[in-house]
């Protein structure tokens, strides 16, 4: 049986989940602050040719030019399905959520 999430539900996902503290934290991705930038380890061509915008709370690895939201870069580290990466982001909303 297929999941399905609401659009609001994945916007949540992608924006409520903090993307710096989850590469640092949570999948615990080599990370470095350099030159003012929190840099991490590209899962996919492991540069650290990288940076995190938290006003868009997007990652973009400039060496191979792939962005990542939160559930790309579960995607990505984990080798997951979407679904899989949806849960477990689903999982972390307690910890994470932002309340307004």
């Amino acid at each position: 049986m297929t999941q399905l999430f609401s659009p609001q539900f994945l916007r949540l996902l992608r924006n409520d989940v903090p993307i710096e503290r989850l590469i640092a934290d949570v999948l615990d991705i080599p990370h470095k602050h350099s030159e003012g930038y929190f840099r991490f380890l590209c899962p996919l061509c492991s540069e650290f040719n990288t940076a995190v915008n938290p006003k868009t709370n997007l990652a973009r690895c400039f060496r191979c030019k792939k962005n990542f939201n939160t559930i790309d870069i579960v995607m990505a580290d984990s080798n997951s399905s979407f679904l899989d990466a949806a849960d477990l982001l689903k999982s972390l909303l307690p910890r994470f959520h932002r309340f307004s």
